[in-house]
């Protein structure tokens, strides 16, 4: 499923204009994202919940070249499913 088909069945299931659809999941996501940058975490009891991470730096190697590379320190956003959603795919 892509962001088209989840706009589709968004709107579908709402009963509700696919443009709707479309300002209610960026909205959505536009939250969540801003949530995430301020260092706050997102959790939908039984879905799932958003975190981030802070990865630390450390040496890797092109695979290429096998010489050693240093990658850097960055944050990382980490998605752990509720026990609904987990149990629903078993």
């Amino acid at each position: 499923m892509n962001k088209s088909d989840l706009i589709e069945g968004m709107a579908s299931d709402a009963g509700i204009t696919k443009a709707s659809a479309k300002k209610a999941l960026e909205s959505f996501l536009g939250n969540v994202e801003g949530s995430l940058k301020s260092g706050n975490r997102v959790s939908l009891v039984g879905f799932g919940s958003w975190s981030v991470s802070k990865r630390a730096a450390r040496e890797g190697r092109n695979p290429r070249t096998g010489e050693t590379i240093k990658i850097a320190a960055k944050n990382v956003v980490k998605f752990k499913a509720g026990s609904d959603l987990g149990n629903s795919v078993n």
